[in-house]
């Protein structure tokens, strides 16, 4: 069956008013309407657009911008200069806006941003603990699980647990520090560099780079044998 992206989305809107109007008729109190935060998120943005509040090809420039121009690949290049070259991450390390602007990446969220660097001994781990402020210039848009209440609130109480169900075990002479980042100041991690990798292009070191060793919860892992050739 053929439909339009609004179409679809005005159909998913008035499929959850009567979910709401049924279960008030039938005096339960439980909501029928799924939890589906991206089905919520569309079914506003098709709201706001309908109204004439948004405008859909601003909205779609928006998106385009977030998807494809700014993320982690942008970090992930900051990453790797920095592990290339000692004099950047000297910069870096001690004015990361100016820093990471030499690369072209600037934004309102993030001028006022901290990198913190990850070593043997050391481990540094981000949060934002009041909602969900973080570097989009470098990172783009943050993943659900940052935004979910249970690791706002666990990374702080427990940061070694919520590693270790990220799948990432820290030896207990290893020194864990968490960042919580607020409107004013984010944070951006150094992952430590994985061994193996002494020559291997920018380009390549980037590749290996991910979001989450840039949030603090994984490290960079080494190369594959032959992976990077």
């Amino acid at each position: 069956m053929n439909t339009t992206r609004r179409g679809f989305l005005t159909a998913a809107m008035a499929a959850a008013a009567h979910g709401q109007l049924g279960a008030q008729e039938s005096g339960h109190d439980h909501q029928e309407v799924p939890s589906d935060l991206t089905l919520r998120v569309k079914a506003l943005e098709s709201l706001l657009v309908e109204k004439g509040i948004v405008d859909p090809a601003a909205l779609d420039a928006l998106v385009d911008t977030f998807e494809h121009k700014v993320g982690p690949r942008n970090g992930a290049r900051v990453v790797a200069r920095a592990w290339a070259d000692p004099s950047y991450k000297k910069r870096l390390l001690s004015n990361a806006p100016e820093a990471i602007a030499e690369l072209g990446y600037t934004s309102g969220q993030g001028e006022h941003m901290l990198v913190v660097e990850n070593g043997p001994k050391t481990h540094n781990l981000v949060v934002c603990t009041l909602c969900s402020c973080y570097p989009w210039p470098v990172l783009g848009l943050p993943p659900v699980w940052y935004k979910s209440a249970p690791y706002r609130s666990r990374a702080v109480i427990d940061p070694r647990g919520v590693l270790a169900e990220f799948g990432l075990q820290l030896g207990e002479d290893v020194e864990l520090h968490v960042w919580d980042s607020t409107a004013e100041l984010r944070y951006l991690v150094l992952p430590e560099r994985p061994s193996g990798t002494e020559n291997m292009t920018e380009d390549q070191l980037a590749a290996l780079v991910t979001r989450d060793a840039m949030v603090g919860v994984a490290k960079v892992p080494a190369p594959r044998p032959g992976g990077n050739e």
